[in-house]
């Protein structure tokens, strides 16, 4: 007993030391990386966009697909919120891919994957900056700044995010980000998120590090205040800025009909939908949410449930009005044309755990502690006309930075970080 005793504080101690270490690191990084510079405001009338060369046919707008098709041009000029946890990797790789094929200049973090998150949001942030220059996207994680975002884009820019259910998203984020806040190194028992929703406030510093992690990670990714009281009126006014500025609203639980419905607004075609899942957990690592801890989950993230049932209002109004039996149908033709590239693209058909991935250019970054976030194996021989797709679809978002030439280096010191730590 005195041995096992002994082990367990060794583990701990261990555990701690690790934890001063990798605080230590962030805080030193997070500052390393957040220069503060004043810069004149040059507004970006126009867009800088190689238009297409021919306009994408679609039907007219709350028209069945047997009637009169008009033209339009695709919608290039794209800010993506990119909030965390909420399948929006899966939707970056549809950008990446999108922006490559009408050759768009993408706005990209300097030295790490996201803009100096949690940080708001500064022009600064962006790569090679200079005021007055054009960019078509920006989508990488950040920490909203509606008007440094505005100073950086063309006026008519589409403003795009993607929401989560909260109680699903805050299941997840704990699972994921648990290990990087301070506070829950004390919580005891194996099912740490279970009893830290016994008694939330007796856990939760909303000074501590990173904390932000652990409570309307959506209401602080739009750059609200995620420690408001529900009948705060500063609420009411957070979800009418948020709902004011995005014109669209994708829902991971909805993705199908999401793309369809962003297809339509942003005039893409069919093809500029398809994709792959990623970032998908192991099912072995997916806390299962019993009724009761999915209803303290939604009372401790009740702003971002305020304003997921908003949006979500509002997206089933978007879908009758596009029209439920023509919604079905173009959701099929998705899944159809997504099996095609699954069975051209991926050995066996399906995902795999970690260390099955033979490609490190295939591998996703990972959580700390653990290798929970499974990825593909490319098809052998695949033919040389879906190749280059092939491998663009299953790319993980680092790697694909990485082939756009971002320079990484705070994120790839992060990794070795991480690396020592999970040893």
């Amino acid at each position: 007993m005195a041995l096992k005793h002994g082990r367990h504080w060794k583990s701990m101690c261990k555990r701690l030391g690790l934890g001063v270490l990798l605080t230590s690191s962030i805080i030193f990084l997070y500052c390393l990386s957040m220069p503060q510079l004043s810069m004149p405001d040059i507004p970006v009338p126009y867009s800088c966009a190689h238009r297409p060369s021919r306009p994408t046919t679609r039907p007219n707008s709350n028209s069945s697909h047997k009637k009169t098709r008009g033209m339009c041009t695709p919608k290039v000029d794209i800010m993506f919120m990119k909030t965390h946890k909420s399948a929006s990797s899966t939707f970056l790789n549809i950008l990446f891919r999108f922006g490559e094929k009408h050759q768009l200049k993408f706005a990209f973090p300097d030295s790490r994957n996201d803009f100096s998150y949690p940080a708001f949001f500064q022009r600064s942030h962006v790569k090679d900056y200079k005021p007055g220059m054009c960019f078509n996207i920006i989508c990488n994680h950040m920490r909203f700044n509606a008007a440094e975002v505005a100073k950086l884009l063309p006026l008519d820019t589409a403003y795009v995010t993607i929401l989560r259910d909260p109680a699903d998203l805050f299941e997840s984020s704990f699972h994921y980000y648990g290990r990087v806040v301070p506070f829950t190194w004390k919580i005891a028992g194996d099912d740490k998120m279970a009893e830290f929703l016994r008694d939330p406030h007796y856990y939760f510093d909303p000074e501590g590090f990173n904390a932000f992690y652990l409570r309307n990670l959506l209401f602080f990714d739009f750059g609200e205040d995620n420690t408001l009281e529900l009948d705060d009126p500063r609420v009411d006014e957070g979800i009418q800025n948020i709902t004011e500025r995005f014109q669209l609203f994708l829902l991971a639980e909805h993705f199908e009909e999401s793309l369809i419905l962003l297809k339509d607004a942003l005039c893409w075609e069919m093809d500029d939908l398809i994709f792959f899942k990623l970032n998908a957990r192991k099912g072995s690592t997916v806390s299962k949410l019993t009724p009761e801890l999915r209803a303290r989950a939604l009372e401790w993230n009740a702003l971002d449930w305020k304003l997921y049932q908003h949006v979500n209002c509002t997206f089933w109004r978007k879908v009758d009005a596009y029209g439920r039996q023509r919604m079905a149908e173009d959701i099929a033709e998705l899944k159809r044309r997504n099996a095609e590239m699954t069975a051209t693209c991926i050995e066996g058909g399906h995902a795999v755990d970690a260390g099955s991935i033979r490609e490190s250019v295939m591998q996703p970054w990972q959580p700390i502690g653990e290798k929970s976030i499974m990825g593909y194996n490319l098809k052998k021989n695949i033919d040389k006309a879906h190749l280059k797709l092939c491998r663009k679809m299953l790319m993980p978002e680092i790697q694909y930075l990485s082939e756009f030439g971002v320079n990484l280096w705070i994120t790839k010191l992060w990794g070795h970080v991480r690396d020592v730590i999970n040893w």
